[in-house]
């Protein structure tokens, strides 16, 4: 709304006022009613598909130990199968060839305190034997 003001004289002017504080006090107002009304609010939940069970069970790995003594074994399951960095290759290599359409995973499990260069030999010696794939066997922490 102008409002008329006068001045030193018979001249009339308009003075453009605007009252802002009944928009701060709606906007406020909406502020509140959008805090409260948030945790109400479920977030989007994805329905995910879901399969059956798998018909073929998983195959355990082959897993290479490395004691901290710097021994090698071969280990399927609880038995163990070969000892030596080159006797563990070959058994490897011809596990993964026995079935080469789904080669079995192999997994090395080294002591902590086994030294780095250990782990590299045996790493090297199945990548000659032909295994593409290796994994480090570690314990969660805590």
């Amino acid at each position: 709304m102008a409002i008329l003001a006068r001045r030193n004289g018979p001249r009339r002017r308009m003075l453009a006022d605007i009252n802002v504080v009944p928009y701060i006090d709606v906007m406020l107002v909406l502020v509140v009613i959008l805090m409260v009304s948030a945790p109400f609010v479920n977030p989007s939940l994805l329905n995910l598909p879901s399969v059956g069970k798998s018909s073929r069970v998983p195959d355990r790995p082959l897993e290479v130990v490395i004691r901290a003594n710097g021994s090698i074994t071969l280990r399927d399951g609880q038995k163990d199968l070969a000892q030596g960095v080159v006797e563990v290759a070959e058994r490897v290599r011809a596990a993964q060839q026995a079935n080469a359409a789904a080669p079995r995973p192999v997994v090395i499990a080294a002591d902590k305190d086994v030294k780095y260069e250990h782990v590299m030999i045996v790493m090297d010696r199945l990548q000659k034997a032909g295994v593409q794939r290796v994994g480090l066997s570690v314990r969660p922490a805590g």
